[in-house]
């Protein structure tokens, strides 16, 4: 599907991040928003590795979805071996799959729960298994709509009118199955008719919040103002921004929170401005096995995306580039974090496993 970027649509009208029909598996390319909306095929499970590694499918909830279903085409074609074989190679696949991204743990949240929903039908027909399957991914997309719903439920109820609400990166409909996280709130209030106010950083190096929330946003019909990196602090400083609401691409067991790089520097400056910061994320973002921030390993991406603005060098041929992909923010900036059970608030290491205490709620286990 080939639509102009100039194309008006809702927020629930909007292209899915991931789509599934017929057997087929659907991403929409990112990497070409806002100026062309293209949905791209995925044939094969590794090129569903590439479009997650090169970000045409992006944010933690909708590469987990993308996993789920590019499981299904590595091993659509081994329903032919045996039961223990084919567990065997889905696991092998989903290791590979997991490579693509170390630091959103919503990739490995969701491969761990297709393995584990293999073994437990060990010993039936490996045909009878990947039907399973097909069913079990699906659920897992149906319920990150449900639970970004919800997200979005609790977290309307900290916009208030006349509001100046920031936003680092992109944390709505693009990066989850609907509506978004951090972004399910804005929608859900602007649906409920609050009048506020949206400010939405750029996100260098490769401006999610420029290319994809500000248009997002546009397309719902709120009215966006977007800002350099840089401005943050200034625009603070004015008085403009009331509130904060992030993502998170993965969760420390207490509380530390990995995001797009950027979003430590935004929670320091909100702690010195007494503004709220919040993250949003569903469940599935918390992984216990993860003690603290310290332990996450932080992705670091190729120096083009620093050196380069889109096609264009903009820096000096030599020069030596750091790209970490994501921050950590400590848990004693956040204020709170929007999820579909509530609003949790701090002591994050004890609230949180209260919270998500069901042992099949949160955390991670090898393949």
């Amino acid at each position: 599907m080939v639509v102009d970027g100039n194309t008006k649509l809702s927020v629930y009208s909007l292209p899915k991040s991931v789509r599934w029909g017929s057997g087929k598996l659907y991403i929409l390319d990112q990497t070409q928003i806002p100026f062309n909306i293209i949905e791209e095929r995925q044939e094969n499970i590794a090129q569903v590795w590439d479009s997650i590694k090169r970000l045409k499918v992006r944010g933690a909830p909708a590469i987990g979805i993308a996993g789920a279903y590019g499981l299904l085409l590595g091993v659509k074609d081994k329903i032919n071996l045996s039961s223990d074989k084919f567990i065997d190679e889905l696991e092998h696949q989903a290791a590979y799959l997991d490579s693509a991204r170390p630091t959103a743990v919503n990739l490995k949240w969701s491969l761990t729960r297709m393995v584990k929903k293999a073994k437990s039908l060990k010993g039936k027909d490996a045909d009878i298994i990947y039907k399973n399957l097909v069913e079990e991914a699906i659920q897992i997309h149906e319920e990150d709509k449900n639970l970004c719903r919800q997200i979005g439920e609790h977290g309307a109820e900290l916009i208030k009118e006349g509001m100046g609400v920031l936003t680092h990166c992109n944390a709505g409909s693009l990066a989850v199955s609907e509506l978004g996280t951090a972004l399910a709130p804005v929608y859900i209030a602007h649906d409920r008719g609050v009048k506020f106010y949206i400010y939405v950083d750029e996100t260098r190096p490769l401006l999610q919040g420029a290319r994809l929330t500000s248009w997002e946003l546009q397309q719902a019909g709120l009215s966006v103002t977007l800002i350099c990196d840089n401005m943050a602090a200034h625009i603070m400083s004015q008085g403009f921004v009331n509130l904060i609401i992030v993502g998170a691409d993965r969760v420390a067991a207490n509380g530390d929170v990995a995001n797009k790089i950027g979003t430590m520097g935004l929670a320091i400056l909100a702690k010195y401005f007494s503004i709220p910061f919040y993250v949003a994320c569903p469940y599935s973002t918390v992984d216990f096995s993860t003690p603290e921030g310290k332990d996450i390993v932080i992705e670091e991406r190729g120096e083009d995306e620093v050196t380069h603005c889109g096609s264009h060098r903009v820096a000096p041929e030599g020069v030596m580039v750091r790209n970490p992909a994501f921050d950590v923010t400590p848990n004693e900036l956040i204020t709170g974090m929007i999820t579909e059970r509530g609003i949790i608030r701090p002591p994050y290491d004890i609230n949180l496993r209260e919270t998500f205490r069901h042992p099949s709620s949160a955390g991670l286990h090898s393949f």
